[in-house]
């Protein structure tokens, strides 16, 4: 790299760490001002960044948020990093505690990506299997993220048509809002046949050191072996276990 191009590749860097510890995405003169950078530089940088898909411009609010690009680096570090290793022995005791499939999940733009799956034995196999990737917004692992993502950066992430496997899940991104409403303020995601039919999920989301999401915790049940009644104790477990594993990696819950 020409000794020019340095300082260009540290100012990218450095929107991306500003927009990465932010709880929301920022007007342009925001980030030019927390850098220091001429505005018009700034514009120009922010131009070419998203040509690559490292931020993504919100036309409705005039603010500049990461891009698909930068939750595909962020996911690749985790599987490249410690996560899976800190992960694994939360989701065995998990599964042995339960005796249900547990998965572990991390965004990859607006999908899901399984990283993790133990499985009791004898237990029926799914399609959520290690490198799979499914619609985030279909998924309890997916939705238990999205919940805790700017409402416009989840509008960034679902800009067209919604997909659906059994002709169950949110069909627009009004339902999807207020799934995601309630799956926050509950502290845990819930799908019911909205992947497999037959089966329902419940995760609960672990969080990075800036309290954003960094992974998600899930188990996985027939639907016909476990009353509605028992969610909330089977989710507790879940939430126990996110949370443990949200201390592994030095983070904390948004707020």
């Amino acid at each position: 790299m020409a000794a020019g191009q340095v300082p260009a590749a540290r100012r990218a860097l450095a929107v991306l760490r500003l927009l990465a510890s932010s709880a929301r995405p920022l007007a342009a003169s925001a980030i030019a001002r927390e850098l220091a950078l001429p505005r018009s530089s700034t514009y120009h940088l922010l131009t070419a960044m998203a040509e690559d898909g490292f931020v993504t411009y919100l036309p409705e609010d005039r603010l500049w948020g990461l891009g698909v690009t930068a939750f595909e680096i962020g996911s690749a570090y985790l599987r490249q990093g410690p996560l899976e290793r800190l992960a694994r022995p939360l989701l065995v005791r998990l599964v042995d505690r339960l005796g249900e499939i547990g998965q572990l999940g991390v965004l990859h733009g607006a999908e899901t990506l399984y990283l993790l799956k133990e499985q009791p034995r004898h237990h029926a196999t799914l399609v959520t299997d290690v490198g799979v990737r499914l619609p985030a917004h279909l998924t309890a692992s997916g939705r238990s993220m999205l919940a805790h993502l700017p409402a416009a950066q989840v509008r960034a992430l679902f800009p067209g048509e919604f997909v659906n496997r059994t002709g169950a899940g949110p069909r627009s991104l009004r339902e999807l809002r207020r799934t995601l409403a309630e799956d926050a303020r509950r502290g845990w995601a819930v799908e019911d046949g909205h992947v497999t039919e037959g089966f329902a999920s419940i995760a609960a989301c672990s969080f990075d050191h800036v309290g954003r999401p960094a992974a998600a915790l899930a188990v996985t049940f027939r639907r016909e072996s476990r009353d509605e009644a028992e969610w909330p104790d089977l989710a507790a477990r879940v939430r126990e276990a996110a949370a443990d594993l949200t201390r592994r990696l030095g983070g904390h819950a948004p707020g």
